[in-house]
């Protein structure tokens, strides 16, 4: 099993340190699609996944999910958090076993998610609804007879939160009209910070999101398949094409290396990236980052 770069005692000794070295950015992966970001003394957690229960859950049946990589850090050590994100429903993206615990650390935090799963974030975070934010992107019609993308956006007490429309593997949405997966560019202390959540490149995802100011992307790379029997995600060089599309600074990698079924290798993702000349930053997990 992969054993994070920092863990348990010493991750939580590095994030404090960091906090207390200056303003950051600092960025750490915490595998799959988790990242927490520090900057200008506020403190964002990206779609954490920070337990076993997918292992446990599947333990019995004919789809394995067999951790690669060791736990960074158990939830509750996770303090002084002001921001959760959770793109969508599934579960290494909205786990109760990670929100639970995050949540009565610091009890003051704020969730955002899709207002589609307003009502199962409450369930599985046990936040009252008044500290979660659920954010929708609509779709009208555009002067040039064109579809026009309508995001809605969410001002935290100095964070700023917009919704970005993700394919995960289509633009899918519940009977009420309301998106079911996002993605979220998430600005604060000057930097801007796109994740996309678990999406497929879609008609108009570049012309969205180019132009933006996006200094960070995280971006899935484990890419698609139909024999995994879940739904996919873009392929390395995608990622990579699309980082580069959007004039995002530095793209970093993300949701792999966590299941066995359900991985892929950053290898590709580097050499498009080289081949494009589009900043990367692949991480290990427990790894600190300072992309200034």
């Amino acid at each position: 099993m992969i054993c994070p770069v920092l863990k348990d005692d010493a991750f939580v000794a590095d994030v404090d340190a960091a906090r207390n070295s200056g303003p950051g950015p600092h960025v750490w992966w915490l595998g799959q699609s988790g990242y927490l970001v520090h900057r200008a003394g506020r403190t964002v957690l990206f779609d954490p996944y920070l337990s076993d229960s997918l292992t446990r859950k599947y333990a019995e049946t004919d789809k394995p999910h067999v951790r690669m990589t060791e736990r960074v850090v158990a939830p509750e050590r996770l303090t002084r958090i002001d921001l959760v994100t959770s793109s969508h429903l599934h579960t290494d993206h909205l786990d109760a076993e990670t929100l639970r615990p995050v949540v009565a650390a610091n009890p003051s935090v704020r969730l955002v998610c899709p207002e589609s799963q307003r009502a199962l974030s409450r369930e599985r975070s046990g936040l009252a609804d008044d500290r979660i934010v659920g954010l929708d992107v609509a779709f009208g019609a555009g002067g040039g007879g064109g579809a026009m993308v309508v995001p809605e956006r969410a001002e935290l007490e100095g964070i700023s939160v917009e919704a970005v429309p993700a394919a995960h593997e289509t633009l899918e949405r519940d009977r009420h009209g309301r998106m079911l997966y996002l993605g979220f560019i998430v600005r604060w202390g000057g930097w801007s910070f796109y994740h996309s959540g678990d999406t497929i490149p879609y008609p108009g995802m570049e012309a969205l999101l180019a132009g933006r100011g996006i200094d960070v992307a995280f971006l899935p790379i484990n890419g698609r398949a139909p024999e995994r029997r879940v739904s996919g995600n873009l392929w390395g060089p995608e990622a990579a094409r699309l980082a580069k599309a959007i004039g995002a600074r530095v793209v970093v990698p993300g949701h792999y290396e966590m299941f066995t079924f359900n991985t892929a290798t950053t290898e590709a993702f580097e050499a498009e990236c080289r081949a494009l000349g589009q900043t990367y930053r692949v991480l290990k997990a427990g790894e600190r980052w300072e992309p200034c």
